[in-house]
C-alpha cells in the first residue's frame, strides 16, 4: 500500500495538507523529526499514517487520558487497530492489551509518559518491535514550555533502553524558538527534520473586551453565540463554580471541570461535553487538552491567562474543523494581579531549589507581561500573537477585534424586509427553516426545483451570502425573528409585524475589514445536514463514542454539497475512508437519497 492509498483508505483524504507529506516521508525514511503545527493542521496523520506502513507497533506518548481515548476511538472507527495504556485502565484490561500487543495485534499503542519506566511496560516494550516513537505535546519536555511535565524527561532514557533505536518524531502546536531547541536537545533527536508550518488560524476571530460586569457580558455573548459547543476558561476553581452556577441560573446547559474533581468526576464532565449533554463547559485550563471536538464555535476566557502560549492553545480548541469560530478574552483590572499570584505561589510550592524557583518566576513574569500587552494593545491581535511566536504578519489582519472596531453603519431596511418576507412566505406553505436555509432561498442557492416556486426565491441573488446571513442573525438578536426547536427553525415575532407596518429605517454595523476573505464553512443544505446529524448521533450512541468520531461536521457538510448517490460517490467525500464507507455508507446514502427524492416534489 502506498502512502496516498493509506491516506485515502484510512483517513478519507485525497491529498495531504501543508507539511504532512514531508513529515510522513521523513519518518518512513528512518529520520527523526519535529513538527510544529497549529491545532487542526493534522499533526496526528503525520505519525499515524507511517505507523500503518511500518512493521511493528508504533508507540505514541501522550500526556492526557482524554487525548488518548479520543485518538484511539477515532483510529478504531477508521479500521486501525489501536489501544491505550494509562492509569484509568484496570489490571485486567492491561493484561489483555499486553497479550494482544505481544501477538502483534496493534499498529498503534498510546501510553502515558508515567508508564514508561514501570516494570510491566518495560517488559512489554522489550518484547515487541517498535519502529516509531511519536511524542505528542512535545513542548511538555521543556522547562520553558507552558505545560512542563517532569514525566516527559523519562522519554529519552526509555528510547535508549530499547533493543533497537526507533525513529523519534515530536509534535506540538505551540513552541517558541527556545522550546523548539529544548525539544531537540532533551529528546536527543538525531539530525531531525524541523518543520514549522506557521501559527496562524485564519478561521478564528480574536477579541478582547473590558466589561464592567463580566457575568453580564458573558451571558450576552452566549445568547448571541453561533450554534455549537462553548468552552469558558476561568483561572480558579472558585470562579469555575460561581460562573457555572450563574450560567445555569440564566438557563444555559452548563457543566464544570476543575482540579477539585475526582478522576471519575473529571471523566464524567469530559463525556458530558464530548457527547453534547452540555452546551457550555466552564473549566480551568487543563480541560480540553487533546479533545478533538470539531464543533466548538466559541472559547471565552473569563480571566487573563498567565502567558500567550497557554492562551493560544486554549483558544485554539475552537474551530478545529476549519469553520469560523470566536475567541473572546474578558480582561479586568485584577486579572494580572491574580495571574502573578498564581505564578509565584505555584512555584513556591514546587519544592525546587530557591535559585531555580526565582529563575522560573522571573521567566513567567516576562511572559505574563507579554500576555498583558495582548490584552491592552489597540493594534491587530492576530499580528501580536504571530509576532510573539516569531512569525512575521501583516499590520492588519482585517479579522480581529482591533481590526474591525471601526465598523460601518449601513441601512439594511430593504434587506430586512426581504428576509422577514421569506420567513412569512414559508409559513404560508406550512414550512419553517433555520436561518441558513432562509438565506439560501433568498440568494437562490438551493438545488433546482426545491423552492423555485416561492415568491421570495432568488430575490437577493448576487448578494454576498455571508452578508445576508449576518443581517438575518442581526434580526434574531434584535428580536424580529425567533428560533425554535432543536433545529432552530425561524418564525416571525410581533415586533417583525410592527416593523413592516411602521416603515421605520433599520441600521446595522458591518466591519470595514477583510472579513469575507477569511475561511468560513457555511452549511450547504441545512435541512439535510440536520438529518445527517440526527443519524450520526444515533449511530454514535449505539457505539458509545462521541458523534464527531463517526464523522465531523465538515464531512457531513461535504455530503450535503456532493450529494453522493452510491458507495463510489460516497468515497469521494473528504473524511470518508474505506472502513467508514463500509460501516456507515448505506445508512447515510439512504438519508441523502430520500432527501433528493422528496425535495423536488415539495417545490411543485
Amino acid at each position: 500500500m502506498t502512502k496516498q492509498e493509506a491516506l485515502r483508505e484510512y483517513f478519507g483524504h485525497g491529498s495531504f495538507r501543508e507539511a504532512q507529506e514531508g513529515l510522513v516521508d521523513c519518518i518512513l525514511s528512518g529520520r527523526d523529526c519535529v513538527g510544529v503545527m497549529p491545532t487542526g493542521a493534522g499533526k496526528s496523520v503525520c505519525f499515524q499514517l507511517p505507523a500503518m506502513l511500518m512493521s511493528g507497533t508504533t508507540l505514541v506518548i501522550s500526556p492526557l487520558i482524554s487525548l488518548m481515548r479520543d485518538q484511539v476511538d477515532a483510529l478504531v472507527q477508521n479500521g486501525i487497530s489501536a489501544a491505550c495504556i494509562n492509569s484509568m485502565i484496570s489490571e485486567k484490561e492491561f493484561a489483555d492489551i499486553y497479550q494482544r500487543a505481544l501477538r502483534g495485534e496493534f499498529k498503534i499503542l498510546y501510553v502515558a509518559p508515567e508508564r514508561l519506566e514501570t516494570p510491566r511496560f518495560s517488559e512489554l516494550a522489550g518484547s515487541i518491535e517498535i519502529p516509531l516513537v511519536a511524542i505528542d505535546k512535545a513542548h511538555c519536555v521543556s522547562h520553558w514550555g507552558q505545560d512542563f511535565r517532569p514525566s516527559y524527561l523519562k522519554i529519552t532514557g526509555f528510547v535508549k533502553s530499547l533493543k533497537k533505536r526507533p525513529v523519534v518524531a515530536a509534535f506540538t502546536a505551540t513552541a517558541t524558538e527556545r522550546v523548539k531547541h529544548d525539544i531537540v536537545d532533551i529528546l536527543e533527536l538525531n539530525d531531525p527534520l524541523q518543520v514549522t508550518t506557521g501559527f496562524d488560524r485564519p478561521n478564528l476571530f480574536f477579541e478582547v473586551r473590558k466589561p464592567e460586569d463580566k457575568d453580564a457580558e458573558l451571558v450576552g455573548i452566549l445568547k448571541n453565540a453561533a450554534e455549537g459547543s462553548v468552552i469558558v476558561y476561568c483561572a480558579t476553581r472558585k470562579n469555575v463554580e460561581s460562573v457555572c452556577r450563574m450560567l445555569r441560573r440564566n438557563g444555559f446547559r452548563a457543566g464544570e471541570y476543575h482540579a477539585g474533581f475526582t478522576a471519575a468526576q473529571r471523566t464524567e464532565a469530559q463525556e458530558d461535553f464530548i457527547f453534547d449533554r452540555v452546551d457550555v463547559m466552564v473549566a480551568t485550563n487543563a480541560f480540553g487538552m487533546g479533545i478533538d471536538k470539531s464543533n466548538v464555535r466559541l472559547v471565552v476566557h473569563y480571566n487573563c491567562p498567565k502567558d500567550l502560549e497557554s492562551y493560544y492553545q486554549e483558544a485554539g480548541r475552537a474551530g478545529r474543523d476549519g469553520s469560523a469560530a470566536r475567541c473572546i478574552l474578558l480582561y479586568g483590572p485584577s486579572d494580572k494581579r491574580l495571574a502573578r499570584f498564581m505564578i509565584e505561589s505555584g512555584h513556591r510550592d514546587s519544592g525546587l531549589p530557591e535559585k531555580e524557583i526565582d529563575e522560573l518566576i522571573k521567566r513567567d513574569l516576562v511572559r505574563l507581561d507579554a500576555m498583558s500587552g495582548y490584552c491592552k494593545t489597540k493594534a491587530c491581535l492576530r499580528r501580536y500573537i504571530l509576532n510573539y511566536f516569531g512569525e512575521n504578519a501583516d499590520s492588519s489582519c482585517g479579522y480581529c477585534g482591533s481590526c474591525t472596531k471601526d465598523d460601518e453603519v449601513c441601512d439594511v431596511t430593504v434587506e430586512a424586509q426581504k428576509i422577514l418576507s421569506c420567513v412569512f412566505r414559508l409559513k404560508q406553505r406550512g414550512e419553517a427553516l433555520p436561518l441558513q436555509g432562509v438565506c439560501r432561498i433568498l440568494t437562490g442557492d438551493f438545488p433546482s426545483g426545491v423552492f423555485d416556486t416561492l415568491s421570495t426565491f432568488g430575490i437577493m441573488r448576487g448578494e454576498d451570502g455571508r452578508r445576508v446571513l449576518q443581517i438575518a442573525e442581526f434580526l434574531v438578536s434584535e428580536g424580529y425573528i425567533e428560533e425554535f426547536g432543536e433545529q432552530k427553525r425561524c418564525a416571525l415575532t410581533p415586533k417583525a409585524g410592527e416593523f413592516i407596518k411602521s416603515k421605520k429605517t433599520l441600521v446595522m454595523r458591518f466591519s470595514k475589514g477583510k472579513r469575507t476573505a477569511r475561511k468560513n464553512v457555511e452549511i450547504a443544505v441545512p435541512e439535510l445536514f440536520e438529518e445527517l446529524r440526527a443519524l450520526r448521533k444515533k449511530l454514535a450512541a449505539a457505539l458509545g463514542v462521541p458523534p464527531y468520531v463517526v464523522f465531523s461536521d465538515a464531512t457531513l457538510n461535504s455530503m450535503c454539497v456532493i450529494l453522493p448517490k452510491n458507495i463510489e460517490e460516497f468515497l469521494t467525500v473528504p473524511g470518508v475512508g474505506t472502513m467508514k464507507a463500509e460501516r456507515y455508507g448505506r445508512k447515510f446514502l439512504a438519508v441523502i437519497n430520500n432527501y433528493i427524492k422528496a425535495k423536488p416534489r415539495e417545490g411543485k
